[in-house]
């Protein structure tokens, strides 16, 4: 799939399109689906946590049509969601 950056959103909160890019390239990344079915799926959003290859970790919200990805915010971590993040991977290790 390729991302479509022509509308790239503008709170990206000094993470860089390219660590964006490269979370979705992790192995370990967690995708989760919208949790309601009261949506069109023109307007669901999906989420993943995922680290770049520098090891930084990075949530995104994006919308897909199944052939391009658009960012629709990309940011840190926070604290709770890496120790989501590394509780899982270390789940899928093991």
């Amino acid at each position: 799939m390729e991302f479509d950056w022509i509308n790239e959103p503008e709170n990206l909160d000094g993470v860089t399109a390219k660590e964006v890019e490269e979370t979705f390239e992790d192995p370990f990344s967690i995708r989760l689906l919208p949790d309601t079915d009261d949506v069109p799926a023109s307007e669901a959003r999906y989420f993943i946590l995922g680290k770049s290859i520098s090891g930084r970790a990075i949530f995104n919200v994006f919308w897909t049509d199944g052939k391009r990805y658009r960012i629709i915010l990309a940011r840190p971590m926070t604290e709770a969601e890496n120790a989501f993040f590394e509780r899982k991977t270390a789940d899928l290790i093991n």
